[in-house]
């Protein structure tokens, strides 16, 4: 994925350099942990918007059929139109 980017395993090694350096080895860990909470909670956001929207699409359907039987069926009279 990174060779996509031009990325060699010299550069690679040089930010991983970088990053250790700015924040450190106690906070990596925490910063993966973090990410991977992220991560979760999005995945699981995801499935459940997806899953409501299901629902939803089957449950339309079902509503609809259900108001269409307990309305009773209106018949309207018709008339001859006037001769001329």
């Amino acid at each position: 994925m990174l060779a996509a980017f031009g990325f060699g395993a010299t550069e690679i090694i040089i930010i991983c350099a970088a990053v250790l350096i700015l924040f450190g080895a106690k906070k990596i860990p925490e910063f993966m942990k973090g990410l991977g909470t992220g991560v979760k909670e999005f995945k699981k956001a995801t499935r459940e918007v997806t899953e409501e929207i299901q629902n939803a699409a089957e449950d339309k359907p079902a509503q609809q059929n259900k108001i269409a039987s307990s309305q009773p069926a209106q018949t309207v009279p018709q008339s001859n139109p006037p001769k001329a």
